[in-house]
């Protein structure tokens, strides 16, 4: 079987390899919105047929697509998921950066650019690990696929296809390479986002009296909700939940009523109380508010949904993870938790797999200005992957 050395070795012949493919993907824009995964894709296409691989490019929509490639296994373990996601967000104000946000460029150890960290690194890492089992004949017990998907930035789109696409089947562990600074991540909280529109009636803003003030309605409502605490629960990784308003929008005109005001709030759960009880409580204030003022009218939207998901410390896949860096590294990684989501959240419930979070980028620079992923670690984690691809189920 794959020793940790042959691991590093192998990785370390292919350094400038793996360095060109994360640069390739970095320079390709895949903001989401809107996406236009497909060319990042394309790369990955090539590079695994390039190696004698059948990749599957699944289309989602035009410029956008998945890509998955399955290497087989032995038959004598169940299969492993690698799974990463090729989106990012917008790059914001290009001014800020000192380098072009798709320049790739590379600095004192770093690779600078939108997605070296959240997560084109760990994309490359993901792919690379792969490629080099591959490449070697290293004989794995089960079957490893390895996913790059589209949309987990807004709508977790790609996530949603592999799993209702069957990929799923027979797998029974998942590795995402988000950002964790190559420690392990086993937990991470719930998403649930709401919006609350408030409804007035226009008037000319000379004669507020004769309209009814949305803004104003919506007011009111926010300072019974100042305080809203989704759940008094507490986890010992993830901690509290929170609940933060995060946009608010209302009024069209100076000299106009407002007739319309629209809240959105960023609710982040953790185990305990469930997504519905919170919302029947949100629920609940409107129906407050709506019996103590006969003008208040509101409607209530759930944006987003996804549970908070962890596996046990004790699971196989998090025990071997364990084991994998203390070959590599002489030491196990820390078991941390993350306060946002990750395709995990699509993957894991309902279908009872365990899944673990480890890749090489810093969630610190992620979505920041002069994002970047240290190269070093981009090394480390492709040898960490790879030997744990080769450890599984043996």
């Amino acid at each position: 079987m794959l020793t940790a050395g042959e691991a590093r070795r192998l990785v370390e012949q292919a350094r400038s390899e793996l360095v060109d493919l994360a640069k390739a993907l970095v320079k390709v824009p895949t903001p989401n919105p809107p996406g236009q995964e497909e060319q990042a894709a394309l790369i990955l296409k090539a590079k695994f047929e390039a190696e004698g691989l059948k990749p599957e490019l699944i289309q989602e929509s035009e410029d956008r697509a998945n890509i998955v490639v399955r290497l087989p296994g032995a038959g004598k373990a169940p299969a492993l998921l690698y799974d990463g996601h090729l989106d990012t967000v917008g790059p914001g104000d290009e001014s800020e950066w000192t380098d072009p946000p798709y320049s790739g460029s590379i600095k004192n150890g770093r690779l600078l650019g939108r997605g070296a960290s959240d997560m084109k690194g760990g994309v490359a890492a993901e792919a690379m690990a792969a490629i080099l089992a591959y490449r070697a004949g290293i004989e794995l017990a089960g079957d490893l696929i390895i996913a790059s998907t589209c949309g987990e930035e807004t709508d977790n789109l790609g996530a949603y296809t592999l799993r209702n696409s069957g990929w799923l089947n027979g797998v029974a562990g998942i590795v995402i390479a988000e950002p964790s600074s190559n420690e392990l991540l086993i937990a991470e909280k719930g998403a649930l986002w709401v919006e609350i529109t408030t409804f007035g009636r226009t008037s000319h803003g000379s004669a507020p009296h004769l309209g009814i003030n949305a803004i104003n309605k919506m007011l009111d409502l926010l300072a019974d909700l100042r305080y809203f605490c989704p759940s008094s629960d507490k986890h010992p990784l993830l901690g509290e939940g929170t609940a933060s308003l995060n946009v608010l929008n209302g009024g069209f005109k100076t000299n106009v009523v407002p007739d319309r005001c629209t809240a959105i709030f960023d609710i982040r759960t953790v185990p305990g109380r469930t997504h519905e009880d919170i919302i029947t409580a949100l629920k609940t204030e409107l129906e407050l508010a709506q019996t103590s003022d006969k003008d208040f009218r509101a409607e209530f939207k759930v944006v987003k949904d996804l549970p908070s998901v962890s596996t046990h410390e004790d699971n196989g896949l998090v025990r071997l993870a364990q084991t994998t860096g203390r070959e590599l590294w002489d030491r196990e990684p820390e078991l941390k938790g993350i306060s946002g989501y990750t395709d995990a959240a699509v993957l894991c419930p309902g279908t009872n797999i365990p899944f673990i979070i480890f890749g090489p980028g810093d969630m610190a620079t992620a979505h920041q200005p002069n994002e970047y992923v240290e190269l070093e670690k981009v090394v480390d984690a492709t040898a960490y992957l790879l030997l744990l691809a080769a450890k599984w189920g043996n």
